[in-house]
């Protein structure tokens, strides 16, 4: 947490820069286009200049909630999601951050528990999928690391059914490894079943 300039770099001087400085705020997380969120901060002057540039233009510490962060590797943005429905009990759901998924619902969704071909087919799945694979001469990213992402929140999801939902948006992940930038997770009494039938298709 960083409630002033100077909490800030105390912040950076323990985690070592670079360092991004962003809002929590529930009204501005996941809107990078606002300018709350600044990366790559290197030096104690840019951090304090992006603290006064950030409360300037948005508001006060107290309304912004701004934390100072480790950088994460570059990579691709993602968003992996499980919820539970009444009708067909959990599901795990995965596309890319941003407009691919927001705008033009480029999503792919797999039933809870998931298996090894569920999570590699949710990857793949996507119209935006080359960006994973190296689109372009851009390098692949660690797509292995990202299927063990989604089989475990899968075992999660299927061992406590209290967990009724989870977000981890943004999922960044980089050419070995991914980093969770941020994660949501509602507890509450699992909705009632709806279905009486099997929860997979049937194969034709």
């Amino acid at each position: 947490p960083a409630p002033s300039a100077d909490a800030a770099v105390r912040a950076a001087g323990v985690l070592g820069y670079p360092v991004a400085l962003k809002t929590t705020a529930p009204h501005l997380r996941h809107r990078a286009d606002l300018g709350g969120v600044r990366l790559d901060l290197t030096t104690e002057a840019e951090l304090r200049r992006s603290y006064e540039e950030l409360t300037e233009a948005l508001g006060k510490p107290s309304e912004l909630l701004p934390v100072v962060q480790s950088m994460a590797p570059r990579g691709v943005d993602t968003v992996v999601r499980a919820v539970v429905d009444p009708a067909a009990g959990a599901v795990l759901s995965f596309g890319l951050a941003g407009v691919p998924s927001e705008l033009l619902g480029d999503t792919a969704h797999r039933l809870v528990p998931a298996t090894d071909r569920d999570a590699a087919g949710l990857v793949r799945a996507l119209r935006a999928a080359p960006l994973l694979f190296g689109w372009r001469g851009s390098d692949p990213v660690d797509t292995p690391a990202l299927e063990e992402l989604l089989l475990r929140l899968s075992r999660l999801v299927d061992d406590h059914p209290e967990v009724t939902g989870i977000s981890l948006e943004p999922v960044v992940v980089a050419t070995e490894g991914l980093s969770v930038l941020s994660a949501t997770v509602r507890v509450a009494h699992p909705p009632a079943r709806t279905d009486l039938g099997p929860r997979t298709l049937p194969s034709y």
